[in-house]
This record gives C-alpha cells, sequence and structure tokens, in this order.
C-alpha cells in the first residue's frame, strides 16, 4: 500500500532532506516550510526510519482538510477509517499544534480530535470503552493556517537519538543537523575531515556512519515495527541496511578537543555507534592543529559565546581559529556558530552562508570551501 508521507526536518535544511529522499530513490518528493512530502509503501516507511540523517521523523498523512469550527474539526477526524489503523487495543495518545489558524487552542483540539477518534472507534469495534494496552499508535493534529493535518507517528523518539549518545556533553549539536552539515560540503568518505574542536564527537561520528554506509538507525526500535502490517518490512529492511555496511579500510575521519573528557566521551560513542574504525579522537587544543594533508576538509562547532563572561573568550578563540586554517589554504573549511562577528573575528568573508537553527538557536553557517584536489594522473599502457 502507498502512503503519503511527511518528514518533518529543521528550518533550513528542507532541500537537504528533499535530496536525501530522492536518493533513497523515494517517490513525489517535494517541499514546505519545515515539512518535505514524499509517497511509500511499508517497505518505504521502514528504509525512511532507518536511513534518513536529516529528518526529525516519519509521518503517515491520514487527512489534511479545512476547518475553522470545532465541529469541522470533529467530523474531518471522524471521517478517518479509524477501523484501519487502530487496532482494539492500541495506545493512541494525541499531540497537537496550531499556528496562525482560527482554532488556535491547542489543548481543545487535541481533546476535540482524540473523542473524534474514540466516537468512530466506539462504532467500529462495538464498545464504549478502551483500555490503551497495545502497541503505540501517536496521532497528532496540527494546524497551519486553518488547515488540519492528521499524522500518525511511525518514529517515537526522535531520528536524531541514533542510541550511541549514551552520555551528552555540554549543549551537544544534534545528530540530525550533524549529518545535514556534512552534506552541505563537498566532501566525500575517503577524504580527510577534521572537527578540532569535536565535543562529544558528534560530526565525525556522524561522517563515519555515512563513511561506512551505516544507517543511522540501526540500532534503534520504532513503533512501526510493533504494527502487524509493517513488522516484516522492518525485519527486511534491517537485513538489507545490514548487509550494505562497508567498514573502513583506513581512518580519514578526526576529531579533537582541549578537553579530555570529551575525547574519551566522543570515543565511547564512536564504539556505541560500531565505527571506531573509521574516525580517531585525541585530547588537542585547536591552536596547535596542523597537518601535512594538501587537501583536507575542517568541519567545527565551536562555542557561541551565549553565557555571561564568555564573550572575550569566544572571541579569542574565532581570532585564533583565524590563524590556524587560513594557513591550510588548500583546505575546505565550515564553521556553524550564532555569533554575529563571527567573519570579522576570523579575519575572512565567508563564499557562502547559510541561515540554520541549531536547536532553537538561529545561526549561520559559513562556508570556505578550497580547491578541488587534481586528479590523479591516468594510467598509460
Amino acid at each position: 500500500m502507498q502512503y503519503d508521507l511527511i518528514a518533518p526536518t529543521a528550518f533550513g535544511l528542507e532541500a537537504v532532506t528533499a535530496r536525501e529522499l530522492t536518493r533513497l530513490g523515494f517517490a513525489d518528493v517535494h517541499t514546505e516550510d519545515g515539512r518535505v512530502y514524499f509517497k511509500g509503501d511499508e517497505k518505504g516507511v521502514a528504509k525512511a526510519n532507518l536511513w534518513l540523517r536529516t529528518a526529525a521523523r516519519v509521518q503517515i498523512q491520514l487527512a489534511r482538510f479545512k476547518a475553522v469550527t470545532f465541529e469541522e474539526l470533529f467530523q474531518g477526524v471522524y471521517a478517518i477509517p479509524w477501523g484501519d489503523w487502530l487496532p482494539e487495543n492500541a495506545r493512541f495518545p494525541m499531540d497537537g499544534r496550531s499556528v496562525k489558524s482560527t482554532l488556535f487552542s491547542i489543548s481543545d483540539c487535541q481533546a476535540i480530535a482524540k473523542k473524534a477518534v474514540v466516537e468512530k472507534l466506539k462504532k467500529t469495534y462495538h464498545r464504549d470503552f478502551f483500555e490503551e494496552t497495545g502497541a503505540l499508535y501517536r496521532l497528532e493534529v496540527s494546524l497551519l493556517k486553518d488547515t488540519v493535518t492528521v499524522t500518525l507517528d511511525t518514529t517515537g523518539a526522535g531520528l536524531h537519538k541514533r542510541g550511541y549518545r549514551k552520555i551528552a556533553g555540554e549543549a551537544p549539536l544534534k545528530e540530525t543537523m550533524a549529518a545535514a552539515l556534512i552534506d552541505l560540503t563537498f566532501w566525500r568518505p575517503g577524504r580527510i575531515l577534521v572537527d578540532p574542536m569535536c565535543g562529544t564527537g558528534t560530526i565525525p561520528i556522524e561522517a563515519a556512519l555515512i563513511a561506512e554506509n551505516r544507517a543511522p538507525g540501526l540500532t534503534r526500535s520504532f513503533p512501526a515495527e510493533e504494527w502487524p502490517a509493517f513488522a516484516k518490512a522492518f525485519a527486511e529492511a534491517r537485513e538489507e541496511a545490514k548487509s550494505l555496511i562497508q567498514p573502513a579500510k583506513e581512518i580519514t575521519i578526526f576529531g579533537s578537543d582541549i578537553d579530555a573528557k570529551a575525547a574519551d566521551v566522543s570515543a565511547t560513542c564512536a564504539r556505541l555507534a560500531g565505527v571506531e574504525g573509521a574516525v580517531r579522537f585525541q585530547r588537542a587544543d585547536m591552536r596547535t592543529f596542523k597537518s601535512e594533508e594538501r587537501y583536507g576538509f575542517i568541519l567545527t562547532n565551536p562555542p557561541y559565546g551565549e553565557r555571561l563572561g564568555q564573550e572575550e573568550e569566544v572571541q579569542k578563540i574565532y581570532r585564533d581559529m583565524g590563524s590556524v586554517f587560513r594557513k591550510l589554504d588548500t583546505w575546505s573549511v565550515y564553521v556553524i556558530t550564532a555569533h554575529p562577528e563571527f567573519e570579522k573575528l576570523y579575519g575572512k568573508k565567508a563564499e557562502k552562508r547559510r541561515k540554520l537553527f541549531n536547536g532553537r538557536i538561529p545561526c549561520q553557517y559559513y562556508q570556505y570551501p578550497g580547491p578541488k584536489p587534481p586528479r590523479p594522473p591516468k594510467n598509460e599502457d
């Protein structure tokens, strides 16, 4: 069966997630603010959950309709054939959102939508009470400019929850955002990539997952795996994903941090992710970074100076970054930060800038792509 699917994503990353879905072979991919729409069957739902690196989750769109009254909302939700989706013992919590809509009370919208589902199930299963003790079917009623979208979540905990980050460092970068930052560079597996302020190692670990072609969701579970119609598809998709892993033959991805504990945590996370053979971490000061490699990539998420008393320290870090990285004139440098004076402090205007959100913090992604390495000479017979 073909489903209308939605992959919510961070604002500014819609095109990145759309490219991912296209590469994964999905059809009818198109974007709206914060959402990417596509189509897929049961195996497609499993594949999207296992493989998407930049999206927040995967939802099945059950209905879309206009509503400016609670009666219209009730009838629109009631019209959905809930017996086709929810077994008699299903747990079906109802989430809600409302933006620029006549029905602005989220709690009231949730209550009306939940009541509509229950009333339809009463008619379907000929009973008056549902214990909700079975598998989880999380629903959402979302209103945007009076258009209601009703969705069923297949993912559970957000897709950034890969399963390898058991110990979080201070202000970590989400795994989905780290993967998107990598996708927005010209880096490809086999080339050198370094994060000299790696914190708990999210950027290098995400790069290593890409390098080894490891599905980022392979070590976690999803609610849809418990649904009878999807269980086989998830089992098959997992086996296929395992067969596609290509262990790295050499280490070309590196992370370092001035904090020895951060480097240790990064190494632990890499082991949990199964990529310890593709990435190396060490304690080192960014200011001492140098390389004999002619071409490489630096991708980093330095401190922003958000906390009181950090401003002078952060300004010095950015000046030092400029002094160190600009010497690597054939390297590509990519930096995400919320600091408004980054380019001035770094000492060089970025070739490209992209507005992104690290969590709720508005940031700029500064891009300094270096020259392409020369192609190796062709072998002559």
